[in-house]
């Protein structure tokens, strides 16, 4: 199964960025640590769910996509989250009814490409969207 085209909806949706700002009180920057660290992480988190997918590892690949799609959300990423769940739907509609080491790498064909595509995408309009001064 090919994952959906998720372009409908919004890259970064800059409203879950500013309820995270008002509830972690921006005045002391904890907003843009937060937002650092999704940036810092992502590459990590991607390229946990590759090795997972490509080795077969069920319990990697859903770790990894659950991290993915719940870090994602939290910073309103919102394409990048609905990919994952798209994934993590069908990691879990195929994983009962296949073998994973043939399965997850199938997964890996159709959703990889996509992931990396509106990650960097998503990393690039994260950064543009931080505050001056947040090297972080």
């Amino acid at each position: 199964m090919a994952p959906p085209d998720d372009a409908g909806r919004p890259l970064v949706d800059p409203s879950v960025l500013d309820r995270l700002r008002v509830e972690l009180d921006e005045d002391e920057g904890y907003c843009s640590v937060f937002v650092g660290n999704f940036i810092d992480c992502l590459p990590f988190r991607i390229g946990k769910l590759r090795l997972a997918l490509t080795t077969g590892d069920l319990d990697g690949a859903v770790d990894a996509i659950l991290s993915l799609k719940t870090s994602s959300q939290m910073v309103g990423a919102e394409r990048l989250a609905g990919l994952a769940m798209d994934l993590e739907r069908s990691i879990r509609e195929e994983s009962p009814s296949a073998e994973p080491s043939v399965a997850l790498p199938q997964l890996a064909v159709n959703y990889l490409r996509p992931i990396n595509q509106c990650s960097r995408q998503t990393l690039h309009r994260l950064q543009a969207q931080r505050p001056p001064g947040a090297n972080r």
